[in-house]
């Protein structure tokens, strides 16, 4: 289950707060709306109702602890609680305070008043001195960067949240992958590639190898380099399943008549209202097929599943695709996903967290005029999370085999997308809308989606293969997110 994020607001106040002598012919106050202790109760008792109101706003689950006033490094490094996020009211106090708040290991956002309040003294001095250091330069002081600066704004503050909890619930995520771990553009040599992988783990050389690849490198391994990264970078926990496995289990289920009942009354109240163009047979097989992935999913404790060999390897163990078992997982608030392509995997899990909502992995095709076609045959139904598209059910296209959804999506929704690149360096994030949903002979899910952005600029910066699609604008919260990993955001 997800993770709920942790936030532990501080307010800051300097020392003149009821404290302050006034002197004669000399500067004896600090800027700022708060000058005495009044003030500073004051405060904490309209932060209070601002948290209040933000915590009922929030989309995801969130923890607000209680509030902690502070104006010395001393009260500052006894803050209570395990938070993941600190949120600092700086409404004064000197930079040794900020220091001591943003350097201990947490994610911070830095809260300025200028008219939703009585305004702080560091609306004035965050930027030259905190966050430059009294230089012309970027000083990104302890990973604090001026997208964590937000002004009167709670809107600000909640996206930005929103961000941090999806990286959270990203970030140590267990994988279970039926055939193992892959990646697009492995080719033949990749087995060998993982094999030597696991050889240099053992002397260290690992990072050196990530140092020294080139971003513009092509070659067999590149998918296997994706690989890598998920586990270095996003420190996914990846646990495989063999196709052994997977065929003995099918082969004993098979055998249990209530099982198999199951799966015969679950396709029947599946089929209505939804159009059938293949055999019901197959349809059976995949309840079956989802009814054995849901309880490998319990065993291993994981919410996110992929299928190696889902171009072939599975469909004559399990007498069908798995198309529409990841497209049934992902509406019940899993992660599925095809092709085990841990490229793109770590952007499928970002995406559903911060958005609360499924995820399609897709084949981009070539952008022109300001759209792209994306397709494939594991789209989700409930892609708003809540109520199901219209869906027709066909085969799987390549193989003419098994089941895959067309789900007809809603033309004129907003929708998320991202293209992650092979090295896990660099990733492409732009907003579109829906405008056609066409039945070409491709995978069976398609959209067209008309690019809010320099379409060109798309065209000349793609990189990697698979990119995945939420419904809603999350481009913002994508890209704050990425920033804490290290990764490029590339906004189209």
């Amino acid at each position: 289950m997800p993770t709920e994020l942790i936030v532990k607001p501080v307010l800051t106040y300097g020392p003149s707060a009821g404290t302050g002598q006034r002197g004669q012919k000399t500067s004896w106050r600090e800027w700022g709306g708060i000058q005495t202790e009044g003030d500073v109760e004051g405060e904490i008792k309209r932060i209070g109702s601002e948290l209040d109101n933000l915590l009922f706003k929030a989309d995801f689950p969130l923890k607000i602890l209680p509030l902690s006033a502070v104006k010395t490094v001393r009260e500052a490094s006894k803050l209570d609680g395990s938070p993941d996020v600190i949120l600092i009211y700086a409404a004064g106090g000197g930079l040794h305070l900020l220091d001591a708040l943003t350097s201990l290991g947490k994610y911070s956002i830095i809260f300025l008043r200028h008219k939703s309040g009585p305004v702080y003294l560091w609306y004035e001095i965050a930027h030259p001195i905190f966050l430059r250091g009294f230089t012309e330069g970027k000083s990104m002081v302890h990973k604090v960067d001026f997208e964590d600066v937000v002004v009167d704004d709670y809107n600000e503050i909640l996206w930005r949240l929103r961000a941090l909890y999806g990286l959270k619930n990203t970030i140590g995520k267990r994988v279970v992958t039926i055939g193992g771990p892959s990646g697009w553009g492995v080719g033949r040599f990749g087995v060998q590639f993982l094999k030597m992988l696991r050889r240099l783990r053992a002397f260290g050389l690992i990072e050196a190898i990530a140092r020294r690849a080139e971003p513009g490198r092509a070659g067999p391994s590149l998918g296997m380099f994706g690989v890598l990264e998920a586990r270095r970078k996003w420190k996914l926990n990846i646990s495989k399943v063999s196709y052994r496995e997977l065929a003995r289990r099918i082969r004993e289920t098979k055998h249990q008549e209530t099982t198999v009942k199951k799966a015969m009354d679950q396709a029947e109240r599946y089929l209505e209202g939804v159009a059938l163009h293949t055999d019901k047979k197959f349809v059976i097989n995949a309840f079956i097929l989802y009814e054995i992935f849901k309880q490998i999913l319990k065993e291993k404790e994981a919410e996110v599943i992929t299928v190696k060999g889902c171009m072939g390897t599975i469909m004559p163990i399990a007498e069908t695709t798995a198309c529409l078992v990841l497209s049934m997982l992902n509406d019940e608030g899993y992660i599925a996903v095809c092709e085990s392509d841990f490229v793109v995997i770590p952007a499928a899990i970002l995406l559903h967290y911060i958005s609360g909502r499924p995820v399609w992995l897709v084949d981009p095709c070539y952008p022109r005029d300001g759209m792209v076609t994306l397709a494939h045959c594991t789209a989700p139904r409930r892609m708003d999370g809540k109520t199901p598209e219209p869906t027709e059910l066909y085969t799987h296209f390549e193989s003419d085999y098994g089941v895959a959804p067309r789900v007809i999506m809603k033309k004129g929704q907003t929708v998320t997308v991202i293209d992650p690149d092979f090295h896990g360096k660099r990733w492409l994030v732009f907003r579109g809308k829906i405008v056609d949903t066409p039945f070409l002979p491709i995978c069976r899910s398609q959209m067209e989606v008309q690019i809010e952005g320099d379409w060109r600029k798309l065209v000349r910066e793609m990189v990697g293969f698979h990119w995945v699609v939420a419904y809603g604008d999350f481009v913002s919260e994508v890209c704050y997110a990425l920033k804490k990993v290290g990764i490029e955001c590339v906004k189209i």
